[in-house]
């Protein structure tokens, strides 16, 4: 079951009238992956950001130098969320193959690594800021682009010198 908060109800007039999923009918859905190549190694994180109709919105990618995978797909996740709420959009569902990053962020597993937790802080102050917001786990099949945007940001990183944070935008 996805965690999904709400500060107001919904209203039939509203930009957030709830579908019969539950979903406001307007909102941002953000694909995540984050990798490392080694754990750790030449990591990166890839998101691919669609409206709600599926059309691409963005497609957002880094390469972080060494890291962990599970720091990469936490760095993913709040990309996605930096960019709904520079973008003044304030409901999000958010998409991963990182079950571990999921099920931390539902509050289901505690999360001991301190890099994470305060990675793990930052990301519960930005879904503060949305009105609503969901997350959910799919397998890896299931999120393909983000995947190639995570590649392509190691790929990238590890091609060049030196290994300085490489952040790459593109609107689709």
């Amino acid at each position: 079951m996805p965690y999904s908060k709400r500060r107001r109800p919904a209203s039939s007039k509203s930009l957030f009238a709830s579908t019969p999923t539950g979903r406001p009918a307007r909102h941002l859905v953000a694909h995540i992956d984050g990798g490392a190549r080694g754990n750790p190694g030449p990591a990166g994180y890839g998101v691919a950001i669609t409206d709600q109709d599926g059309r691409a919105v963005a497609g957002l990618s880094e390469f972080l130098g060494i890291q962990t995978n599970n720091y990469a797909e936490y760095r993913g996740l709040l990309a996605a969320l930096r960019y709904a709420l520079e973008h003044g959009a304030s409901a999000l569902q958010v998409i991963s193959d990182s079950e571990l990053m999921v099920r931390q962020i539902k509050g289901v597993y505690k999360v001991k690594s301190p890099a994470l937790a305060e990675l793990h802080q930052q990301a519960r102050a930005m879904i503060r800021q949305l009105q609503w917001f969901e997350i959910g786990h799919v397998l890896r099949a299931h999120n393909r682009e983000a995947d190639r945007l995570a590649n392509q940001a190691m790929d990238r990183g590890m091609s060049r010198a030196d290994a300085s944070p490489d952040p790459v935008h593109r609107r689709g």
